[in-house]
């Protein structure tokens, strides 16, 4: 499968030109796989989540809390992922081809909207995500390329999930893997959601 992508990139001519890529999907939907694949390519440099950070911040483990109770901690926890994800997108870059796991982007036209939707965010707190959104990408160009979607179904990922075993994954249930999905789906393939920074190739 991942030689298959790499010839996929390959095809989109991601080897001829510097380039920001974007590696999308849902949660335990194969992107730290192929980013490791990747990682062993001398001209690429490979930017994970920085889901160490969200686990501690001076001691605290925003991750964790947002999980066991998103009304109070969605908020909270998606400010610190907006700051480290534009911090990844800003890094002065090392190499020709720079990957990336998920972006800024996904940050809040999937996971933000997931939560105000499923009704676990309040409004007040959506408008003020919504906003300090909108001024970064309006007043701080963030280069994007190339978003790859690794497209997976929801069940799939269940299954891998319960298999890595990942403390704060442990509470996530079928239904949420579910609606991440469907957020995916009419971002990337239906588009019919939120603007695309960038084409999509669809893995």
């Amino acid at each position: 499968m991942l030689s298959s992508f790499q010839g996929k990139l390959v095809r989109n001519g991601v080897d001829n030109k510097a380039a920001v890529i974007c590696i999308e999907g849902n949660i335990a939907s194969g992107k730290t796989t192929c980013l490791e694949y990747f990682s062993k390519t001398s001209n690429i440099e490979v930017l994970t989540e920085p889901v160490s950070k969200w686990r501690n911040v001076r001691g605290h483990n925003p991750l964790a809390l947002m999980y066991q109770d998103p009304e109070r901690w969605g908020i909270t926890l998606q400010t610190y992922v907006q700051l480290t994800m534009l911090d990844r997108h800003m890094l002065a870059r090392s190499s020709f081809v720079r990957m990336m796991e998920r972006s800024i982007f996904s940050a809040k036209y999937i996971f933000v909207e997931n939560l105000f939707k499923s009704g676990k965010m309040p409004e007040v707190d959506y408008a003020v995500l919504s906003e300090w959104f909108d001024w970064l990408t309006t007043n701080i160009s963030i280069p994007i390329d190339l978003i790859v979607y690794l497209q997976t179904s929801p069940q799939t990922c269940h299954e891998r999930l319960k298999q890595r075993c990942r403390e704060e994954e442990k509470v996530i249930p079928l239904e949420y893997l579910e609606s991440i999905h469907q957020l995916y789906e009419e971002w990337l393939i239906k588009q019919s959601s939120s603007p695309l920074p960038a084409p999509v190739l669809v893995s």
